[in-house]
């Protein structure tokens, strides 16, 4: 029944695709696909004691079931799957990173009901006060992984998620990854934007690291960042820039935002209004011809009908004020292709 169940849901994929933004790979280029996704609340149903996940318990306020975490570990699975369908990709993601993770158990747990493939992990556990983290896997058939680190981010109050570097490599080249979930914009932009800034100041010092010893470093910076471009934290935090000349010219301080020039809708939508606050920037190494490089329009906010509600259009989320909705997620995907 499952397996039935998976079949026409592809099928029914296949006959919603949103109107494309990505070019398929050079002739003879191997291709590489990143997909970042901020999945909402993606918890296990036991009670952890030293966080603050009762909620998402059976006997939590949202009721949070196996039944429950079965449907959404499915729409994740069925997500992924669309992608290994869709014929500009055509396979599943080689990088793929979530945020809004509970624990290693349940993100493995989440990708391993894929067929045909087997995803490797690397997991830090954050000190963020409901214990959600970042997950990253990884192909290891399409990249293999060199070295991974996690960073903190320092704040006056309540902790937040760390900050994920990882290492790969493929037929002798290297590629950075960086990956952020930052301080979201509860209550005022007033007193949240500092804490941005601040995450904004140890991504930062990432960078700088890296193109100290080499400018023209291949590195992907990605994440919901809960600010969009123009904010202070991207445009001046990290020198996120739409002008890929400009990007060239000063690649010791800017990076090129992948939403410059996109036609389609944002990844979140809040107040009636599309936000793109999950973001991917690249460094001015990503822009040449040597090593890993970007090339045409490689950036997709990725959906299908079924991944959004009618009549406003908006994501499909798991909950929406509290009310169990039973959808996907209240963000989109994006997703990269690099050669």
């Amino acid at each position: 029944m499952r397996r039935l169940l998976c079949c026409f849901f592809l099928v029914s994929v296949a006959l919603s695709w949103s109107p494309c933004h990505a070019a398929g790979a050079p002739s003879g280029r191997k291709e590489i696909v990143l997909l970042w996704w901020n999945i909402e609340n993606l918890f296990d149903t036991h009670d952890d004691p030293v966080t603050d996940d009762d909620e998402f318990t059976p006997q939590g306020s949202k009721n949070w079931t196996a039944k429950k975490l079965l449907l959404k570990e499915m729409r994740i699975r069925h997500t992924l799957m669309a992608v290994d369908a869709h014929p500009d990709y055509g396979k599943f993601p080689d990088i793929v990173a979530f945020a809004e993770v509970e624990n290693r158990q349940v993100f493995q747990q989440t990708l391993s009901g894929l067929p045909g493939i087997t995803y490797k992990t690397v997991y830090y556990d954050s000190p963020d006060p409901r214990g959600i983290d970042i997950g990253l896997a990884y192909n290891p058939k399409g990249v293999t992984l060199k070295a991974s680190r996690a960073y903190s981010v320092t704040l006056d109050e309540k902790p937040t998620r760390k900050i994920i570097i990882a290492e790969f490599s493929d037929s002798g080249d290297s590629f950075y990854l960086i990956l952020n979930h930052w301080p979201s914009r509860a209550f005022d932009i007033g007193w949240s934007e500092p804490k941005r800034l601040a995450a904004a100041k140890v991504t930062r010092h990432i960078l700088d690291s890296l193109r100290s010893s080499n400018p023209t470093a291949d590195i992907i910076t990605m994440g919901d960042f809960n600010d969009e471009p123009a904010n202070r934290s991207l445009s001046e935090g990290l020198g996120s820039s739409f002008d890929a000349a400009q990007v060239r010219r000063n690649s010791k301080t800017l990076l090129y935002n992948c939403w410059s020039g996109y036609q389609g809708i944002g990844s979140y939508y809040y107040h009636r209004k599309w936000e793109r606050i999950d973001q991917i920037l690249l460094s001015a190494g990503m822009l040449d011809k040597e090593g890993f490089s970007v090339s045409g329009d490689p950036f997709r906010c990725f959906t299908f009908s079924r991944m959004l509600l009618y009549p406003d259009n908006k994501p499909w989320p798991t909950y929406e004020k509290r009310e169990y909705r039973g959808g996907y997620s209240d963000h989109l995907p994006l997703l990269l292709k690099i050669h």
